[in-house]
Protein backbone atom coordinates (compact mmCIF):
# COMPACT_ATOMS: atom_id res chain seq x y z
CA UNK A 1 0.00 0.00 0.00
CA UNK A 2 0.56 3.73 -0.48
CA UNK A 3 0.28 6.50 2.28
CA UNK A 4 0.33 9.68 1.10
CA UNK A 5 1.35 11.65 3.72
CA UNK A 6 1.42 15.85 2.44
CA UNK A 7 0.47 19.45 2.91
CA UNK A 8 -1.76 19.77 -0.08
CA UNK A 9 -4.99 19.74 0.88
CA UNK A 10 -7.99 17.70 -0.74
CA UNK A 11 -9.07 20.85 -2.42
CA UNK A 12 -7.11 21.93 -5.67
CA UNK A 13 -5.68 20.05 -8.41
CA UNK A 14 -2.72 18.49 -6.08
CA UNK A 15 -3.06 15.53 -4.39
CA UNK A 16 -5.24 14.35 -7.38
CA UNK A 17 -2.10 15.00 -9.79
CA UNK A 18 0.02 12.56 -7.42
CA UNK A 19 -2.44 10.02 -7.17
CA UNK A 20 -2.91 9.79 -11.06
CA UNK A 21 1.06 9.06 -11.40
CA UNK A 22 0.82 6.82 -8.47
CA UNK A 23 -2.01 4.97 -10.61
CA UNK A 24 0.23 5.04 -13.82
CA UNK A 25 3.63 3.78 -12.04
CA UNK A 26 1.17 0.81 -9.75
CA UNK A 27 -1.92 0.52 -11.18
CA UNK A 28 -3.84 -1.64 -8.69
CA UNK A 29 -2.33 -0.51 -5.56
CA UNK A 30 -4.07 1.00 -2.99
CA UNK A 31 -3.45 4.39 -2.04
CA UNK A 32 -4.44 5.78 1.01
CA UNK A 33 -4.59 9.58 2.47
CA UNK A 34 -2.91 9.41 5.89
CA UNK A 35 -2.73 12.91 5.98
CA UNK A 36 -3.29 15.50 3.90
CA UNK A 37 -3.12 18.25 6.01
CA UNK A 38 0.00 17.76 7.76
CA UNK A 39 1.65 20.71 9.27
CA UNK A 40 1.90 23.02 6.36
CA UNK A 41 5.31 24.06 5.60
CA UNK A 42 6.78 22.73 8.69
CA UNK A 43 8.80 19.74 8.32
CA UNK A 44 9.98 19.62 11.79
CA UNK A 45 6.27 19.39 13.41
CA UNK A 46 5.14 17.11 10.67
CA UNK A 47 8.21 15.05 10.99
CA UNK A 48 6.80 14.13 14.81
CA UNK A 49 3.97 13.27 13.44
CA UNK A 50 5.11 11.25 11.02
CA UNK A 51 6.80 8.85 13.27
CA UNK A 52 4.51 8.29 15.46
CA UNK A 53 2.00 7.18 12.87
CA UNK A 54 4.07 5.58 10.49
CA UNK A 55 4.76 2.91 13.23
CA UNK A 56 1.10 1.37 12.88
CA UNK A 57 1.71 0.13 9.27
CA UNK A 58 3.61 -2.85 8.10
CA UNK A 59 6.89 -3.20 6.27
CA UNK A 60 6.57 -3.25 2.80
CA UNK A 61 4.01 0.48 3.54
CA UNK A 62 5.57 3.20 0.81
CA UNK A 63 5.16 6.50 2.64
CA UNK A 64 4.99 9.29 0.18
CA UNK A 65 5.61 12.42 1.65
CA UNK A 66 5.59 15.78 1.27
CA UNK A 67 5.89 19.07 3.46
CA UNK A 68 8.54 20.56 1.44
CA UNK A 69 9.09 24.67 1.76
CA UNK A 70 12.47 24.06 0.34
CA UNK A 71 11.32 22.59 -3.49
CA UNK A 72 13.58 22.61 -5.93
CA UNK A 73 16.31 24.18 -3.81
CA UNK A 74 19.31 22.67 -2.18
CA UNK A 75 17.64 20.00 -0.02
CA UNK A 76 18.10 16.34 -1.62
CA UNK A 77 15.35 14.63 -2.27
CA UNK A 78 15.74 11.18 -0.49
CA UNK A 79 14.09 7.82 -0.36
CA UNK A 80 14.51 6.41 3.51
CA UNK A 81 14.11 1.97 3.99
CA UNK A 82 13.23 2.10 7.93
CA UNK A 83 12.50 -1.16 9.36
CA UNK A 84 11.31 -2.39 6.43
CA UNK A 85 9.18 0.92 5.56
CA UNK A 86 10.01 3.37 2.57
CA UNK A 87 9.62 6.49 3.29
CA UNK A 88 9.92 9.28 -0.04
CA UNK A 89 9.82 12.56 -0.11
CA UNK A 90 12.19 15.95 0.77
CA UNK A 91 15.51 15.50 2.83
CA UNK A 92 14.65 18.45 4.57
CA UNK A 93 14.35 17.05 8.69
CA UNK A 94 10.69 15.68 7.57
CA UNK A 95 12.57 11.56 8.15
CA UNK A 96 14.87 12.88 11.52
CA UNK A 97 12.32 11.35 13.94
CA UNK A 98 11.78 8.18 11.64
CA UNK A 99 15.49 7.34 11.32
CA UNK A 100 16.57 8.56 14.75
CA UNK A 101 13.60 5.63 16.23
CA UNK A 102 14.65 2.87 13.78
CA UNK A 103 16.24 -0.17 14.35
CA UNK A 104 17.67 -0.44 10.99
CA UNK A 105 17.53 2.20 7.69
CA UNK A 106 19.00 2.77 4.60
CA UNK A 107 19.37 6.14 3.08
CA UNK A 108 19.31 7.08 -0.70
CA UNK A 109 18.97 9.80 -2.55
CA UNK A 110 16.70 10.23 -5.42
CA UNK A 111 18.47 10.94 -9.10
CA UNK A 112 16.95 13.41 -11.52
CA UNK A 113 14.50 12.43 -13.48
CA UNK A 114 15.15 11.36 -17.47
CA UNK A 115 12.31 13.56 -18.57
CA UNK A 116 11.09 17.23 -17.91
CA UNK A 117 10.20 17.70 -14.59
CA UNK A 118 8.72 21.21 -12.89
CA UNK A 119 11.13 22.79 -10.24
CA UNK A 120 8.22 23.47 -8.12
CA UNK A 121 6.23 19.99 -8.31
CA UNK A 122 8.83 17.36 -6.81
CA UNK A 123 5.56 15.45 -5.17
CA UNK A 124 4.21 14.46 -8.70
CA UNK A 125 7.38 14.74 -10.59
CA UNK A 126 10.16 13.13 -8.79
CA UNK A 127 8.49 11.31 -5.49
CA UNK A 128 5.60 9.77 -6.66
CA UNK A 129 7.05 8.10 -9.35
CA UNK A 130 9.91 6.45 -7.34
CA UNK A 131 7.25 5.77 -5.04
CA UNK A 132 5.20 3.86 -7.43
CA UNK A 133 7.59 2.02 -8.72
CA UNK A 134 8.95 0.89 -4.90
CA UNK A 135 5.29 0.29 -4.25
CA UNK A 136 5.35 -2.47 -7.21
CA UNK A 137 8.57 -4.23 -6.51
CA UNK A 138 11.58 -2.09 -7.62
CA UNK A 139 14.84 -2.54 -6.36
CA UNK A 140 16.57 0.56 -5.19
CA UNK A 141 18.95 -0.44 -7.62
CA UNK A 142 16.48 -0.49 -10.25
CA UNK A 143 15.70 2.63 -9.52
CA UNK A 144 19.03 4.32 -9.95
CA UNK A 145 18.54 5.48 -6.21
CA UNK A 146 22.12 6.21 -4.81
CA UNK A 147 23.19 5.16 -1.32
CA UNK A 148 23.84 8.32 0.79
CA UNK A 149 23.02 9.62 3.84
CA UNK A 150 21.31 12.65 3.63
CA UNK A 151 21.06 15.67 6.22
CA UNK A 152 20.81 14.95 9.90
CA UNK A 153 19.29 16.77 12.22
CA UNK A 154 20.61 16.06 15.36
CA UNK A 155 20.07 19.27 16.92
CA UNK A 156 15.99 18.48 17.19
CA UNK A 157 14.97 16.78 20.50
CA UNK A 158 13.90 13.36 20.39
CA UNK A 159 10.26 14.38 21.71
CA UNK A 160 9.17 17.51 20.49
CA UNK A 161 7.77 19.55 23.27
CA UNK A 162 5.03 21.43 21.17
CA UNK A 163 1.93 21.22 18.75
CA UNK A 164 2.32 19.51 15.79
CA UNK A 165 -1.13 18.67 14.99
CA UNK A 166 -4.58 20.08 15.47
CA UNK A 167 -7.42 18.01 14.66
CA UNK A 168 -11.20 18.34 13.13
CA UNK A 169 -12.64 18.52 16.68
CA UNK A 170 -10.33 21.15 18.35
CA UNK A 171 -7.60 18.38 20.39
CA UNK A 172 -4.12 19.19 19.79
CA UNK A 173 -1.47 16.91 19.67
CA UNK A 174 1.90 17.03 20.49
CA UNK A 175 5.30 15.95 19.26
CA UNK A 176 5.45 14.14 22.71
CA UNK A 177 5.21 10.19 23.35
CA UNK A 178 3.15 9.66 26.25
CA UNK A 179 5.60 6.55 27.16
CA UNK A 180 8.34 8.87 28.13
CA UNK A 181 6.24 10.95 30.70
CA UNK A 182 5.19 9.63 33.70
CA UNK A 183 1.05 9.68 34.67
CA UNK A 184 1.57 12.83 36.91
CA UNK A 185 3.19 14.88 34.94
CA UNK A 186 2.05 18.75 34.49
CA UNK A 187 1.51 20.13 30.98
CA UNK A 188 2.18 23.83 31.12
CA UNK A 189 0.30 25.69 28.05
CA UNK A 190 1.01 29.37 28.12
CA UNK A 191 -0.84 30.23 31.90
CA UNK A 192 -2.59 27.40 32.07
CA UNK A 193 -1.47 24.09 33.31
CA UNK A 194 -3.49 20.76 33.12
CA UNK A 195 -3.12 17.21 34.26
CA UNK A 196 -3.49 13.35 32.59
CA UNK A 197 -6.99 11.86 32.15
CA UNK A 198 -7.32 8.56 30.65
CA UNK A 199 -10.24 9.38 28.45
CA UNK A 200 -12.76 12.46 27.78
CA UNK A 201 -15.46 10.49 29.91
CA UNK A 202 -12.92 10.91 32.50
CA UNK A 203 -13.13 14.48 33.02
CA UNK A 204 -16.37 16.81 33.25
CA UNK A 205 -17.75 18.57 30.39
CA UNK A 206 -15.53 21.98 29.49
CA UNK A 207 -12.37 20.70 31.72
CA UNK A 208 -9.25 20.58 29.51
CA UNK A 209 -6.40 17.60 30.52
CA UNK A 210 -3.62 15.41 28.50
CA UNK A 211 -4.15 12.07 27.35
CA UNK A 212 -2.55 9.70 25.66
CA UNK A 213 -3.95 9.09 22.08
CA UNK A 214 -4.49 6.08 20.15
CA UNK A 215 -0.91 6.57 18.40
CA UNK A 216 1.13 6.80 21.41
CA UNK A 217 1.08 11.26 21.31
CA UNK A 218 0.37 13.19 24.47
CA UNK A 219 -2.89 15.04 23.13
CA UNK A 220 -4.41 17.98 24.19
CA UNK A 221 -8.43 18.37 24.84
CA UNK A 222 -11.43 19.10 26.21
CA UNK A 223 -14.34 17.36 27.13
CA UNK A 224 -16.68 18.48 25.02
CA UNK A 225 -15.38 21.38 24.00
CA UNK A 226 -12.15 22.70 21.28
CA UNK A 227 -8.85 22.97 23.06
CA UNK A 228 -7.29 25.01 20.35
CA UNK A 229 -10.25 27.54 21.22
CA UNK A 230 -10.00 27.38 24.84
CA UNK A 231 -6.33 27.14 25.15
CA UNK A 232 -5.43 29.34 22.33
CA UNK A 233 -3.54 26.52 20.85
CA UNK A 234 -1.83 25.86 17.45
CA UNK A 235 0.80 24.17 15.33
CA UNK A 236 4.57 25.41 17.34
CA UNK A 237 2.69 26.44 20.55
CA UNK A 238 5.03 25.37 23.36
CA UNK A 239 4.15 22.89 25.88
CA UNK A 240 6.68 22.77 29.17
CA UNK A 241 6.56 19.77 30.90
CA UNK A 242 6.45 19.65 34.57
CA UNK A 243 7.04 16.39 36.66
Amino acid sequence: MILLFTDFGLEGPYTGQVKAVLWREAPGVPVFDLFADAPAQRPMEAGYLLAAYAVAFPPGSIFLCVIDPGVGGERPPVAIEADGRWFVGPGNGLFEPVLRRAVSASQFVIPPPAGPASASFHGRDLFAPAAGRLAVGRTAAELGLIAQRGPRFTDWPDDLHAVVYVDHYGNAMTGIRASVLPGTAWLQLGVRRISKARTFSDVPPGACFWYENANGLVEVAVNQGRADRQLGLHVGFPVQVIE
